[in-house]
């Protein structure tokens, strides 16, 4: 069974920072193209970030250059590393797990509130 567990959100500043984490099981690992997406209250889920097996990492045009992706291999984790966070940035993400089949898996999102 393929499990996807995220942790990592909460409440921060604008202009601060968290990462979030996605530590998964059950599946080829490292054969798996990883994802972040986040859907804000009454918006579409748009993909933040992705990271191949290959380790090639795109990230959408607005968090460019304040959001890192990351894999750790080793650990069957993915980060989310967010810096300069701004109040739009405020949404539920979720980890999304491509395994080698094509099949796609999703964790439970967790809650990022940008506020002052």
């Amino acid at each position: 069974q393929v499990q996807l567990v995220e942790s990592g959100g909460g409440l921060v500043q604008p202009g601060g920072s968290l990462t979030l984490s996605c530590t998964t099981s059950g599946i080829n690992f490292d054969a798996s193209g990883l994802g972040w997406y986040r859907q804000a209250p009454g918006k579409q889920r748009e993909l933040v970030a992705f990271v191949n097996s290959a380790t090639t990492a795109t990230t959408t045009h607005s968090v460019r250059g304040r959001f890192t992706i990351s894999r750790d291999n080793t650990k069957n984790t993915v980060y989310l590393i967010m810096n300069s966070l701004k109040p739009e940035d405020t949404a539920v993400y979720y980890c999304q797990l491509i395994g080698p089949d094509r099949a796609q898996y999703w964790g439970q999102g967790t809650q990022v509130t940008v506020s002052s």
